[in-house]
């Protein structure tokens, strides 16, 4: 049976709120309408105050956080950029729900960050040479991860040399894959720069210099925000690399102390702050963390022929954030999940 979700639309992107609109998924779960509100046809009717694309968050743990309770949060999708091998297999879910693109363990130094604290149980894959790092690449592909992971991080031990992140990167390109990094000093973000990495998973906690600015703007590499769960000069770095014109995308690195499963109001706001705008930030958490490396087929957005990955809130999220709290429904595909306390109803 067709689904008729009923409220107030907002499809995406640039487009403005359709105050008494309308999106029918059909049962092949594709959007078949987004629009002024119309008659149904015996479709099944859900309501709610505001209807939009789901959240996409670029950067989680689901070691401290199952993909059912990150739907139950109104997350459509969801990276994991860091687990044992085991697990990751057992999460990735390319269709959902929620969809789950994985990296497998991180590639660190011997002994390195994360093998000493977190990461403990097969979370680090250990990289001493570049023969060695094309190899791992190498085993992490066939495996059927969706990109991978290089950890700079010197407080936690051993970190790659620029040789080694270089083999990294030039191996999993050659196996179509892209590499995200762990890098939260100027240092180590110049040696995932020169290393030729695509993205970065953090802003960087560390004071970032211009000139460290102008490179990652030069580079054109994205920027996963966890501003709120990082710190640091995060607030201030986030602001100057969106202003330089780097695209910066919602991640919260679930799994760090004072994150929890589900849409981050907190992180939001902070990307807002760092000159974004409401709006803005709910574009970055929505079309722009769609579009990160490992996803395939989302697009952030509500249109017409595309599968469905939308959420229904009981409020207008850009006039209270809280409203992420309490989702009421999600949508993925054909697959509607109410997430209402009991005795509510959404018919």
């Amino acid at each position: 049976m067709t689904l008729a979700l009923s409220g107030a639309v907002w499809p995406g992107g640039d487009a403005a709120v359709i105050q008494n609109g309308l999106v029918l998924v059909g049962d092949d779960g594709l959007v078949g309408y987004v629009g002024p509100a119309r008659e149904t046809d015996g479709a099944r009717v859900v309501t709610g105050a505001w209807i939009g694309p789901g959240i996409v968050d670029a950067h989680v743990h689901l070691a401290f956080g199952t993909p059912e309770q990150m739907l139950a949060g109104g997350v459509v999708a969801v990276r994991d950029l860091g687990a044992p091998a085991a697990d990751a297999r057992r999460w990735r879910d390319p269709v959902g729900p929620p969809v789950v693109a994985v990296a497998g363990p991180l590639l660190t130094g011997p002994g390195g960050y994360p093998s000493r604290s977190w990461g403990a149980g097969g979370f680090a894959a250990f990289v001493d040479s570049p023969d060695r790092a094309r190899a791992i690449v190498r085993d992490l592909a066939a495996d059927g991860v969706d990109l991978v992971k290089v950890a700079l991080e010197p407080n936690g031990g051993a970190v790659p040399s620029l040789a080694e992140v270089r083999a990294v990167t030039d191996a999993a390109h050659a196996h179509g894959l892209a590499v995200t990094a762990h890098a939260l000093t100027e240092e180590m973000v110049l040696r995932a720069l020169d290393g030729g990495v695509d993205e970065l998973c953090h802003t960087p906690a560390g004071r970032l210099s211009a000139a460290a600015v102008e490179r990652v703007a030069t580079a054109g590499v994205p920027v996963v925000s966890t501003i709120e769960t990082l710190g640091g000069a995060g607030p201030a770095n986030a602001r100057a690399l969106h202003e330089a014109g780097v695209r910066l995308v919602y991640g919260t690195d679930l799994g760090n102390g004072g994150t929890r499963p589900g849409v981050d109001e907190r992180e939001l706001a902070r990307l807002a702050e760092a000159g974004l705008g409401p709006l803005g930030a709910l574009r970055a958490a929505t079309e722009g963390a769609a579009n990160v490396a490992g996803f395939a087929g989302l697009t952030g957005r509500l249109r017409a022929g595309e599968r469905a990955y939308v959420v229904i809130l009981d409020a207008d999220p850009l006039a209270d954030l809280q409203a992420w709290r309490r989702p009421l429904s999600t949508v993925i595909g054909s697959v509607i999940s109410h997430h209402l306390p009991p005795g509510r109803s959404t018919e």
